[in-house]
């Protein structure tokens, strides 16, 4: 049956979006959306990393909180450079982060952190996964970034994946 369903909740939220995409429930439409929500995680089942088991929900909770705070003072940071650009510290660069999280889940999680932070944004990891290469708008305290991503950000994850 795992064969058949590998992702339950993901079919049902396939057909679902497609239902409301073309809103309409139409017969061919919910037939399509079925068909939709049965094959593709069928198809895609080799590209989904390990299951994941939840072990510290509250870790998740403070991280949650932690990356909306850190967005929200990127937000203002950047709204900043923009409207005055004369107020820029330091150019733009490219900081080393020594990570010890290895999840492929958590090393996910850890990109869209790092993607939907204003400022910053993922340009690379090591094949052994052990550096990751980030790019920050203002590269004016390296040392800073990386102890912020390691205290904020991988070692909640790690708390959270490992």
């Amino acid at each position: 049956m795992k064969r058949l369903f590998p992702a339950p909740l993901l079919s049902v939220l396939l057909c679902l979006v497609w239902l409301l995409l073309n809103r309409s429930v139409s017969p061919g439409q919910i037939i399509l959306g079925v068909l939709f929500g049965l094959l593709i995680p069928v198809l895609t089942q080799g590209l989904r990393p390990r299951a994941v088991s939840i072990k510290k929900p509250w870790t998740i909770i403070r991280l949650g909180l932690r990356v909306a705070a850190d967005s929200l003072q990127s937000n203002g940071a950047v709204l900043r450079l923009l409207l005055m650009p004369g107020s820029r510290k330091k150019p733009a660069g490219f900081v080393h982060v020594p990570l010890q999280l290895r999840d492929p889940n958590g090393l996910a999680v850890l990109a869209m952190i790092v993607c939907i932070t204003p400022g910053t944004a993922w340009a690379e990891i090591s094949r052994d996964r052990s550096i990751l290469l980030l790019h920050v708008l203002e590269a004016d305290d390296p040392q800073g970034v990386i102890d912020h991503i390691k205290a904020f950000y991988e070692r909640p994850l790690m708390e959270i994946f490992e």
